[in-house]
């Protein structure tokens, strides 16, 4: 009998999901900003930390929301880790203004402080610090270079929902956070990201942005007495019924970060010998950096090595991948980006990466079977 294959990701499933579902379905309200959106709203803020928390269709969304807060225009520039997600610079070019990409850190995947400050010019009006797998930067060193050059700092935080550098949740650095709900994140509703607001002065015309353009928070909350167009936006709300899903989530999240933690340390732990004996890097967070087992990475001794690992894996049924074409070097890239100084960093790390099966719902047997399959491929003689 052959064994089922293991995906890489499986959305995880909340124990009130159905029940908020059924509320929500019952009470006629299922368009946006219901009470589950408070709900959800409220418990983002506890844990991160951030004053205050927009619910909206999607990561890419709160991007786009954070963008258009900053008035970026034709002439600005806005520093990107060229290993990112293609809406972290779409987000940028939507206003008119340059992505510039730089480079990594080879030993996190994170945002190469260095290039960053090496990056700024006079036309540079933010840096876009994406937590890849949920390991920040030193962003100690971030805010200081922001601050000296009058930067503003958005952080990409889509898989960061945990993370902490030196103890600070992450999403609470940035003029501006946003966060990531889709299926493959840990906390999930299928589709979904929220605007963490960290500037309060910024916060009145973020819900402009959200509501179409329009005063209509204020009209609910019964500050004026009837709304209008008063500014650019779009819909960027989700409906109550992601919100209410999203809420059974984060009620949960205590026990999705144990279970995920779990796992990871189980990779780490079981990996350690045979990434000495093949040459083979295992994703090693600094202390300073707390991660929220996003994901578990490694980095094969050479490019081809890593595509016959990958191929060894996928021929026993997991589902492992890599990730992310480096945005330098892409076709949009090129076109709409400007990259100062070559990426070698992301070029090796994109080259040799591999990510391993990591979801809360992942059964012992199975993460037992991914250490022995990794285990059994042997790209030298050992």
């Amino acid at each position: 009998m052959t064994d089922a294959p293991i995906p890489f990701s499986k959305p995880f499933r909340a124990l009130h999901e159905l029940a908020y579902l059924d509320e929500v379905l019952g009470s006629g309200h299922t368009h946006g900003d219901g009470p589950f959106t408070g709900r959800a709203s409220r418990q983002l803020e506890a844990i991160t930390g951030a004053p205050h928390a927009l619910l909206t269709g999607s990561g890419t969304h709160a991007l786009e929301l954070a963008s258009w807060l900053l008035d970026l225009e034709p002439g600005d520039e806005v520093i990107v880790p060229s290993f990112t997600f293609s809406t972290t610079a779409a987000s940028v070019i939507m206003t008119g203004a340059t992505p510039v990409f730089v480079d990594i850190d080879l030993a996190t995947g994170s945002l190469d402080v260095d290039a960053f400050e090496a990056a700024v010019t006079p036309r540079t009006r933010a840096v876009s610090v994406v937590h890849y797998g949920g390991v920040a930067p030193d962003m100690d060193r971030v805010l200081a270079i922001a601050s000296a050059a009058d930067v503003a700092v958005v952080e990409d935080n889509a898989h960061g929902l945990g993370a902490r550098w030196g103890g600070r949740a992450c999403g609470a650095f940035g003029v501006l956070a946003a966060q990531s709900f889709h299926a493959t994140k840990n906390v999930q509703c299928g589709e979904g990201g929220a605007l963490l607001v960290n500037d309060t002065s910024l916060l009145s015309r973020a819900e402009v942005l959200r509501e179409k353009g329009t005063d209509r928070s204020r009209f609910l909350r019964g500050e004026v007495d009837k709304y209008s167009w008063i500014d650019r936006g779009s819909s960027y709300l989700p409906s109550e019924l992601s919100a209410a899903v999203l809420t059974a989530q984060l009620e949960a999240f205590d026990d999705i970060q144990a279970r995920r933690h779990a796992i990871w340390d189980a990779y780490a732990t079981g990996l350690a010998e045979w990434a000495d004996l093949t040459g083979t890097s295992l994703m090693s967070p600094p202390p300073e950096a707390e991660h929220p087992a996003h994901v578990f990475w490694l980095l094969a001794p050479t490019g081809p090595l890593r595509d016959a690992l990958l191929d060894h894996l996928r021929a026993a049924g997991v589902g492992a991948t890599f990730h992310y074409i480096p945005l330098h070097s892409s076709i949009a890239g090129e076109r709409f980006g400007r990259t100062p100084a070559p990426c070698p960093a992301t070029d090796d790390f994109s080259a040799r990466l591999v990510r391993l099966p990591l979801w809360a719902g992942m059964a012992d047997a199975a993460v037992e079977r991914v250490l022995d399959t990794v285990r059994q491929f042997r790209p030298v003689a050992v």
